[in-house]
């Protein structure tokens, strides 16, 4: 029995320690290029846009099928009772079998070839879609990431904040121990604290949302992840001219390329409507035969014969209620809609163009703005604290320079990121985005607690 009890010990331990190592690498950190990688295989925006893409490549064998040879086979088995119709006397009787085989090929359908040609418009922009696809889902994998790093990075300035009110509160109340100070400047420092505590609390829930917003991409919880160093200097756009990256929207940018590939396609409906119009050409050929026999051939005579018959059939479309060109006029009116439509996302793309490359290079002077503004802010608290000390300062200018200070790091930290996602968009909007820009981005990470990475180690510095 003891045996027993120790056997299962040994396996429950066993058992935990296999849990618990598992669930270290489960929860281990992980930077940009692993969530990439995992999310190409996780996704399951991206897993459905591929399954759409084999989708349609299905169509160029579906519309080609209406060009190729159609053979089809049949066969029946029936009893066939013949009676007169004066007495209703049986006159014959017999079972019989019969079975044909027919072939036709389309020889003039312009329908059908319009169709076909059609359909390889329709695997290319099954394509582009595809790759605007994977252009998403590095956007979506970079964005989550950094959100989920300028989440944290606001929390951690909210954290310290918390401690330097602390420290203020404390000092309050030593110097109103000591008869320095009135009762006010404790109770302003409390109400600074307590919403310091608030804003915390609301913080660690961003922090928890956007890492479901990461876990949900790449399929896996998140933890621990790599982080921008401060000391990183973000690079300007290459080349950094608007006009280029304009240029280049304009002649790559996968949404103008699907567009362009809309309109054929639009074209293409029209051409096919207006194929009701027109005859339509097949040949066939055909053998059956019946046990009955063929009564033209040798009257009531109880055989089998072969019929074969070879021929041409033409079918020419009078009228169809006007069916055929209602449709064309459809037809016409999308294949408008698909020019203006074209029009827009041009128009879009050129917007957006100017748009993430100012925002970019505004986002890079806003970085340089409010790294001064955090050392003259860091510099004004300092003087704050010590004009306090010596009695010419108040309580509330300290705690006023300490909000402005850390406030002033939660917006770098934030500009840092937005200038980041601002330079994938615009390389996504100009049609050359892919894995290469992340991994280049990835390698000027560090993992978390690396000295000098967080805000904290920013915090101490600029103490120094």
């Amino acid at each position: 029995m003891n045996r027993e009890k120790i056997t299962i010990s040994r396996i429950a331990t066993v058992v935990l320690t296999v849990t618990l190592v598992l669930s270290s690498k489960m929860s281990a950190a992980i930077d940009l290029k692993q969530c990439w990688q995992l999310a190409l295989t996780h996704d399951p925006v991206y897993a459905a846009a591929r399954a759409n893409y084999r989708a349609m490549m299905e169509k160029m064998p579906q519309a080609r099928s209406s060009l190729l040879p159609r053979v089809s086979a049949s066969a029946a088995v029936g009893y066939l009772d013949s009676r007169a119709n004066t007495a209703f006397t049986q006159v014959y009787q017999n079972s019989n079998t019969a079975w044909a085989l027919t072939l036709s090929q389309p020889i003039f359908n312009w329908s059908a070839w319009q169709s076909y040609e059609q359909s390889k418009l329709v695997v290319a922009s099954a394509e582009i879609q595809l790759q605007i696809s994977y252009q998403d889902l590095v956007l979506r994998v970079g964005q989550a990431y950094f959100e989920v790093l300028a989440a944290q990075d606001a929390l951690m300035a909210l954290q310290a904040e918390q401690r330097a009110i602390a420290e203020q509160l404390a000092s309050a109340k030593r110097r109103f121990d000591m008869g320095k100070a009135t009762i006010t400047d404790t109770h302003e420092s409390q109400s600074r604290y307590d919403l310091a505590s608030a804003n915390i609390i609301a913080a660690q829930n961003t922090v928890q949302n956007t890492k479901d917003v990461l876990s949900r991409i790449i399929g896996r919880p998140v933890d621990d992840l790599s982080v921008l160093p401060y000391s990183v200097t973000l690079p300007s756009p290459v080349p950094n001219e608007l006009k280029k990256w304009s240029e280049q929207s304009q002649t790559a940018n996968l949404e103008i390329i699907r567009s362009h590939f809309q309109t054929r396609i639009a074209e293409a409906d029209v051409d096919i409507a207006k194929g009701g119009h027109y005859p339509t050409v097949s040949a066939f050929a055909s053998t059956s035969s019946n046990t009955l026999g063929n009564m033209y051939v040798q009257p009531y005579y109880n055989g089998r014969t072969v019929d074969n018959v070879v021929g041409v059939m033409v079918n020419v479309p009078l009228y169809s209620g006007g069916m055929t060109s209602s449709r064309v006029s459809e037809k016409s009116a999308l294949h408008e809609k698909s020019v203006f439509d074209l029009e827009a996302a041009k128009r879009l793309a050129l917007q957006q163009s100017q748009q993430y490359f100012n925002g970019v290079t505004a986002g890079l002077a806003r970085i340089k703005g409010l790294e001064a503004s955090e050392k003259s802010s860091n510099a004004s608290l300092q003087a704050n604290r010590t004009g306090y000390e010596v009695g010419v300062r108040i309580n509330l200018d300290v705690l006023n320079a300490q909000q402005q200070l850390y406030t002033t790091m939660r917006e770098l930290a934030l500009a840092r990121y937005n200038t980041v996602i601002m330079g994938l968009r615009l390389r996504a909007n100009s049609g050359i985005l892919s894995e290469d820009d992340l991994i280049t981005i990835n390698a000027l990470l560090r993992a978390s607690g690396t000295p000098g990475t967080s805000l904290i180690d920013t915090e101490r510095t600029l103490a120094k």
